[in-house]
């Protein structure tokens, strides 16, 4: 079959079809698409409210707990314990399909009784601010956070991070870390990014092996690294200790002050995008893929960090994924996936969304250790089931067979969950963060907005311009204060453990909020989009995939000219 152009239901703009994904909707028995890419990940995006946190009481045990849930939602909300507990039985929620009437519709008010989870943490002490999160421990505002302990303010922190704070994409232990992205197995690194298998490196990009570097980019297996000039260990330690000296050098400070750390960050960003060379897309022993932070993988197109991922399309943040298309936030283990958000351990698993350890299910939302479900809420190691009722295998068979032609008649199979019927106002989920519309774009689009967006403003107990440059002048009473950032004017606090942090690394106190912080993290990756350009290397004819946009700054290297620069 040849590829197709068709034209997108929502945004009206065309979009192609390849034979390969011809090839996986026969397989799987679904439709062709009607909504472009773009489309299809804000859908997904728009069920996904990973930060945004509030205070509710649960609605089993009455105790007051922290949840993505907002008080004036029309949900029953339980604890994490209760939710998990023997308390409740969502098969109790049961109900006939009506052949009368569209699928969706009834799905929903199916949703708006099943009690839902507050949060998704499990295993983890005094880590109750923490979501999408695993077997962590004194962990504090973090998402996507695994194995960790005494970590703050991070997200998509995987495989045991310590002692950290402020950092995007921590993967294979990482200690003493601080405003890094997209870093592996490192130690003691600040404001840096891309960095694989370093120590005492700051203020780096795109290093590996690399120790006791500062302001450097593009290194391999170096040490004592200054500007890019390579130093003796003494010569090294003289320049670095100008930085903490009082006043005269070139940053304009101490490593402690607030000033001497903003000049150092704009000095980092500027070399970053006009010194150092940046390969077309960050691809790691991979063949076949398109995309950008992939590794291990094969055959993949259109991933965005993906790791031992094979034959996928239209995937974000995949790690451990086969044969799956247009699905986000997903894997560990996870095969045969489609138009899914937030699985781990799923196979065969269509138009769900946060469910684990599922197989053969359909059109659920927070299923979890089942399989053969289809249209259910809430179930726990169940099987068989339609509308959280129970049928014989050869019941749910055929009834859900019939489901699907009524559905396909209305023109529903197919398609992910409508907007409509996310949980979530768009202002909530990551569809701001990557993908953002003003109230009025949202509302005229379909989607959900949040009045009561948690936050103060103006109650500020301490004036900026009266905190101390310094950290060594930041008294103890500064975890008591109430602080406004200097973008966004929300008021923010300092807790004791990230006091604690910031003294043990020498680091100001900042002058951002932690979601500000964040949102400057996001903004120093790449976006989850591809241009065609040709390599920037005088003399190269190479073309390639990039999520480099034409009109940025950065010298982009095809492959074989960037390892000719830099490897």
């Amino acid at each position: 079959m040849n590829s197709e152009i068709k034209v997108c239901q929502n945004c009206k703009q065309n979009f192609q079809i390849e034979p390969a994904d011809f090839d996986f909707y026969k397989k799987i028995n679904v439709p062709p698409p009607t909504h472009c890419p773009d489309c299809r990940q804000r859908r997904r995006y728009a069920w996904r409210n990973e930060r945004v946190l509030y205070r509710r009481n649960c609605d089993l045990c009455q105790k007051s707990i922290v949840t993505i849930y907002s008080p004036n939602k029309p949900f029953k909300v339980y604890c994490p314990n209760c939710w998990w507990g023997d308390g409740w039985d969502a098969t109790s929620y049961a109900r006939d399909f009506d052949f009368s009437r569209p699928f969706f519709p009834q799905w929903q008010e199916m949703q708006l009784e099943v009690p839902r989870i507050a949060l998704l943490s499990k295993n983890s002490v005094n880590s109750e601010y923490t979501n999408h999160s695993s077997d962590n421990k004194n962990c504090y505002l973090c998402f996507g956070l695994f194995e960790s302990e005494n970590v703050l303010y991070s997200t998509n922190t995987f495989n045991g991070a310590r002692d950290s704070a402020d950092c995007y994409w921590l993967s294979q232990g990482n200690d003493l870390m601080y405003e890094s992205i997209n870093c592996s197995k490192c130690y003691n690194c600040q404001y840096s990014i891309l960095l694989r298998d370093c120590t005492n490196c700051s203020y780096c990009y795109d290093c590996r092996g690399a120790s006791n570097c500062f302001l450097s980019v593009n290194l391999r297996n170096k040490q004592y690294v200054f500007l890019n000039e390579q130093l003796s260990k003494e010569a090294y330690e003289k320049r670095v200790a100008e930085f903490s000296a009082q006043g005269g050098s070139a940053s304009g400070g101490k490593l402690g002050s607030h000033e001497a750390r903003q000049q150092l960050y704009n000095q980092f960003l500027e070399i970053m995008r006009e010194k150092a060379i940046h390969k077309f897309a960050v691809i790691d022993r991979s063949v076949q893929v398109s995309g950008n932070e992939i590794s291990s993988s094969k055959n993949c197109r259109h991933v965005f960090d993906a790791e031992k991922t094979e034959d996928s399309t239209y995937c974000l943040v995949c790690p451990d994924v086969k044969d799956s298309m247009d699905s986000y936030h997903f894997g560990f283990s996870c095969s045969l996936i489609y138009e899914c958000h937030a699985l781990v351990r799923d196979n065969n698993t269509f138009f769900t969304h946060l469910s684990y350890d599922n197989a053969f299910i359909s059109y659920c939302d927070s299923c979890h250790n089942s399989e053969n479900l289809f249209g259910c809420v809430g179930m726990r190691k169940k099987k068989y089931c339609i509308f959280n009722k129970q049928y014989t295998p050869e019941e749910y068979k055929e009834l859900r067979a019939k489901i699907i032609a009524h559905m396909r008649t209305a023109g529903e199979y197919g398609e992910f969950f409508p907007v409509q019927l996310s949980p979530f106002g768009y202002n909530e989920t990551q569809g701001q963060i990557y993908m953002p519309m003003t109230k009025e774009e949202a509302m005229t689009k379909g989607f959900k907005w949040e009045e009561l967006v948690p936050g103060t403003f103006g109650k500020g107990t301490l004036v900026m311009s009266e905190l101390p440059d310094d950290i060594k002048d930041a008294p103890e009473t500064i975890t008591k204060e109430a602080l406004t950032c200097t973008k966004c004017a929300k008021n923010y606090n300092i807790v004791v453990p990230e006091l604690q942090l910031l003294r043990r690394l020498n680091l100001p106190i900042p002058r951002l909020c932690p979601e500000c912080r964040y949102l400057r993290r996001i903004g120093l990756r790449p976006p989850r989009k591809l241009w065609h350009r040709r390599c920037m290397k005088q003399g190269c004819v190479n073309e390639f995939e990039t999520p480099y946009a034409p009109e940025r700054k950065e010298k982009i290297y095809c492959e074989a000219c960037y390892n000719a620069e830099v490897v």
